[in-house]
């Protein structure tokens, strides 16, 4: 069962490797925010595999609760700071 989880690990780098691809090449902000996003919420599931990896889920579900909250907090302080920025999208587009 350890490989099966391994396996999964190493897949969902792989994932995240193309979700970095987004956050760094979006064509918008609202693109590279969402990229960046995916990489905290995929990060948070390879924590808990790493916990299943090593046998100690008790502790990395803590930790990865903890990140996901952080990432769920700058999340939103980043699409408030560019709502009131007005850079989450380009309004000329949408006239």
């Amino acid at each position: 069962m350890t490989a099966f989880f391994l396996y999964s690990s190493i897949y969902l780098c792989f994932l995240m490797v193309l979700t970095l691809y987004r956050a760094i090449f979006g064509p918008t902000v609202l693109d590279r925010m969402i990229g960046v996003n995916a990489i905290g919420s995929k990060t948070t599931v390879l924590l808990i595999l790493i916990g299943l990896i090593y046998q100690r889920v008790d502790m990395f579900v803590d930790i990865a609760l903890a990140y996901a909250s952080l990432n769920f907090i700058a999340v939103l302080a980043a699409a408030r700071y560019f709502q009131k920025r007005k850079g989450l999208y380009d309004e000329t587009r949408f006239r």
